[in-house]
C-alpha cells in the first residue's frame, strides 16, 4: 500500500474523504465464511489480469481469519495464482471493519460496506482508500437486478465506476 504526505493543507475533501465508508453494522462472521466470487472490482496491481478470482474465508484455531484469494491468468483456463493471508475484526463493535494482511505485519482496510442481512448471497467491499473496491456474490454469476441495485448503491456512496471491471467467471 502507498503512503502519501500531503504537503499542502487545505479544506477541500480528497475523493476518499467524499465516499460513504460507513459499514454494516452487523455481520455474522460464521455466516460470511466460506467461498466468495468475484464479480466485479477496480482495477489494482495485485489482481493484475486475473479472472475466475475467488476469496475463500475460514476460521483460524488463533481466532483470526484466513483468507485465500485465487484466480487464473489472462483466461478462465490459465495458470492459477493465490495468495494466503489474515484478516481480523479489531473493533467487535464495528463488525464490518475488518484488517486484512497478505504481508507480514501489514494490514489493510476491509470494509463489509453492503451486505445480504437476510441470506449472505452478495457483499460490497470498499476500504480506506476510494482505488479499492470490490462486489462478491456466493456464485459465479450474479442476478443482474441484485448486482444493478449494488452499483446504484456504491454511486450513492460517492463511488465513481468508470473504471469497474466485471471479472470474468466460469459459465459467463
Amino acid at each position: 500500500m502507498v503512503f502519501s504526505i500531503l504537503l499542502v493543507c487545505n479544506c477541500r475533501k480528497t475523493n476518499s474523504q467524499m465516499i460513504d465508508q460507513s459499514t454494516v453494522k452487523e455481520l455474522d462472521l460464521n455466516r460470511y465464511l466460506g467461498t466468495w466470487y468475484e464479480i466485479a472490482r477496480f482495477p489494482h496491481s495485485f489482481e493484475k489480469n486475473l479472472v475466475g478470482v475467488t476469496a475463500m474465508y475460514r476460521l483460524r484455531e488463533d481466532g483470526k481469519i484466513e483468507v485465500v484469494n485465487q484466480g487464473f491468468k489472462n483466461a478462465l483456463d490459465g495458470k492459477l495464482s493465490k495468495a494466503v493471508g489474515k484478516a481480523r475484526i479489531p473493533d467487535n463493535k464495528e463488525p464490518g471493519r475488518l484488517k486484512v494482511s497478505f504481508f507480514w505485519i501489514f494490514y489493510a482496510d476491509y470494509f463489509v460496506l453492503e451486505l445480504d442481512a437476510e441470506n449472505y448471497q452478495y457483499a460490497m467491499i470498499g476500504s480506506s482508500s476510494d482505488k479499492y473496491f470490490w462486489i462478491l456474490g456466493r456464485t459465479p454469476q450474479m442476478d443482474p437486478a441484485v448486482y444493478n441495485m449494488l452499483l446504484d448503491k456504491a454511486r450513492q456512496r460517492g463511488y465513481n465506476l468508470d473504471k469497474l471491471y466485471k471479472v470474468p467467471q466460469c459459465g459467463k
